[in-house]
């Protein structure tokens, strides 16, 4: 393998670990990438964003131990109504995420497949829907945090219904769809709800885990073949290359987001996603793939 296509392949990576946890859609950043560094199609691309959710989903499960293992003393029996209402958080959202993108992600790979997908408005309206709905988050942020002054209060896990989670749910479900980003849709829809940021960011990136999962096992057993060309368009040491990565840059920045929250200042970051989204949507309404 060439120094060139070691670099495309941590270039790869780079992309997953930052796209997965901005609002950016990182299964569409690895279809462009791809496509363009890789020669792969746009069909092999999508399968292949989906795949390389494999090293962030290393970096959340590494990052999130201590709330799995609160899910594992829940199986165990515990009775500690915190770690019971996270589990119940987890098995609700990932229920409905299921029941949602497995039969989305067959619709879109077979529209995406057939060739007749506008890739840059398929991608681009979903994006610039994303972007705006973030600005309407930091208006939203801003204008709690005053009332926060005046007796008002964030949400948080405690005081969610199962409605919450299920709204959750189809949020990240719908995700599957190329353009729309997981955590960012996800996470605007917590704060929608009204729930606090770093604890938005929190519940977004721990339900992540288990939908990275179910999108790692989807494109294994219903796109084998498309999981194997992409392998071979970017070889097994530039893969593991891709993975370790997009594992680094994800662990790191999983920790920044999630602390940057906390503060003060996250109006001014989810309005600067906000934007960000916008103008890669943009891009690709006005040039497409």
């Amino acid at each position: 393998m060439s120094i060139i296509q070691l670099l495309y392949a941590a270039l790869i990576g780079l992309i997953q670990g930052i796209s997965e946890w901005l609002p950016i859609s990182s299964k569409t950043q690895i279809i462009v990438s791809s496509h363009y560094l890789l020669n792969l199609s746009i069909p092999v691309g999508y399968t292949f964003g989906l795949f390389m959710e494999i090293g962030t989903l290393a970096a959340a499960i590494i990052y999130f131990r201590k709330d799995l293992a609160k899910l594992v003393h829940v199986l165990a029996g515990s009775r500690d109504p915190m770690k019971r209402k996270l589990f119940a958080y987890v098995l609700v959202v990932t229920v409905i995420t299921g029941l949602i993108a497995v039969p989305l992600f067959l619709v879109v790979e077979h529209f995406i497949g057939s060739g007749n997908a506008d890739t840059g408005i398929a991608v681009g309206i979903p994006m610039l829907v994303l972007g705006l709905v973030l600005l309407g988050d930091a208006a939203l942020i801003r204008y709690s945090r005053k009332k926060m002054s005046q007796g008002m209060s964030f949400r948080k896990l405690e005081n969610l219904s199962v409605k919450d989670y299920i709204l959750v749910g189809i949020t990240q479900g719908i995700s599957v769809i190329p353009g729309v980003s997981r955590s960012g849709i996800t996470t605007s829809a917590m704060l929608l709800l009204g729930i606090e940021p770093d604890e938005a960011f929190r519940l977004s990136f721990t339900a992540g885990i288990f939908a990275a999962l179910g999108a790692f096992g989807l494109t294994l057993v219903a796109s084998r073949s498309n999981v194997a060309a992409s392998i071979a368009g970017i070889g097994t040491v530039g893969l593991a290359v891709a993975i370790i990565t997009s594992f680094v840059i994800s662990f790191f920045l999983i920790d920044f987001l999630i602390k940057f929250a906390a503060k003060q200042k996250i109006t001014y970051l989810t309005a600067g996603l906000g934007i960000t989204a916008i103008a890669i949507s943009l891009l690709y309404l006005v040039f497409g793939v």
